[in-house]
Formats: C-alpha cells, structure tokens, sequence
C-alpha cells in the first residue's frame, strides 16, 4: 500500500510503502485526527516507524502502490 502524507508548513511530502491495509492506514489516520493519539503511527514495508504529530497533518493519500518504469520501451 502505497502512503502520501502532507504535513504542514513542510514542501515535501513523505511517501512510504507499507505492508498494512488501507483500512488499518485509514482507522490510525482517523485516530489520530479525533485526538485519540497525538502522533500518526505507521510502520513502512522494512518495520520502519513513520510518525507524524496529528496536528501537523495536511492531507494523507492512500493509494495502490504504481508499478515502476525502467528502461527506454514504447509506452
């Protein structure tokens, strides 16, 4: 599972492939915005923890992970 999240006053966005479901992606998200947690919490496909203080939190995308391009092919 593919994760976009803007954070505030930040020009990048943090991109992350995660092993968790959308629907695990989408309940700690909502989470974190109704105040339950103070930090967004989640885990990328290497066990890395990804945190994001919930207040900070612009936008989170979630999306099927794009297969990548290599090479000079014809589209």
């Amino acid at each position: 599972m593919e994760v976009k999240i803007g954070v505030q006053h930040a020009p990048r966005e943090i991109v992350l492939e995660s092993g968790q479901s959308a629907e695990e992606v989408e309940r700690a998200v909502s989470e974190a915005l109704a105040g339950k947690s103070q930090l967004l919490t989640l885990v990328d496909e290497h066990g890395r923890k990804v945190l994001v203080p919930a207040d900070r939190l612009a936008y989170v995308e979630i999306g099927e992970p794009a297969p990548r391009k290599v090479g000079f092919g014809a589209l």
